[in-house]
């Protein structure tokens, strides 16, 4: 039996649709965050030294790392389903996006959640000070390199209905978290129509809304 370790509001989120669209058994332990931190509790670190979420455990093996849980996923129980065939341009992209969501998007929208707690965090006396320097890693890096990057994803998503192409992948799993995120925290209504069209069709999924029930809707970022 596959255990999920679920931290709630988090990319495990992801982990728990995969394993509703392979139709597979697991168990799932439910973490609540610290109220006043939003970290993830210590009983975390008896499952994995690092403490976070997602982490599985399967046939012996404890598993971190939300990309390489939903490709051990795949390949060992998917029985090839949500994976394109390997050598194809679809499995390339499938690859690629895989990587893109940890590597390229997701450290932009936790820089931005982090400095938009620096002023309120920080003492009466120099929140002026500390407001402006938010304000200038704002809009001199962080702003301008998300509208990038949405930019660059909301066009590749018009040009295919599903990030490795045609058919939904573990790519389209591992991209829900950090786009739910930007629609929520980074994003106008309509700015990104592709993108805003791709939640909406993981959202109304069979498989999104039962592990939605299970684990409680991801609100990532808060």
């Amino acid at each position: 039996m596959i255990t999920v370790h679920h931290l709630e509001n988090s990319r495990s989120q992801r982990v728990l649709w995969l394993l509703e669209e392979l139709g597979l058994p697991y168990e799932l332990r439910r973490y609540a965050r610290d109220p006043k931190t939003m970290l993830a509790p210590p009983a975390l670190r008896a499952v994995h030294p690092l403490g976070k979420s997602p982490v599985i455990e399967d046939e012996g093996r404890v598993l971190a790392e939300s990309g390489a849980i939903l490709e051990y996923l795949a390949e060992r129980h998917g029985g090839g389903r949500l994976l394109p065939p390997a050598g194809s341009e679809a499995a390339l992209r499938c690859r690629y996006w895989l990587h893109y969501a940890e590597g390229s998007l997701m450290p932009l929208l936790v820089m931005k959640l982090i400095n938009s707690r620096i002023v309120p965090g920080s003492p009466t006396l120099i929140r002026p000070i500390a407001r402006k320097i938010a304000e200038a890693l704002q809009n001199a890096y962080q702003e301008p390199n998300i509208k990038l990057q949405l930019a660059y994803v909301d066009q590749e998503l018009g040009k295919h209905p599903w990030f490795a192409g045609e058919d939904l992948s573990i790519a389209d799993m591992q991209m829900s978290f950090p786009l739910e995120a930007a629609l929520a925290r980074a994003a106008k209504p309509g700015q990104y129509p592709n993108i805003a069209s791709f939640v909406a069709r993981i959202q109304a999924r069979a498989a999104y809304q039962r592990a939605a029930a299970k684990a409680g809707p991801a609100q990532p970022l808060r």
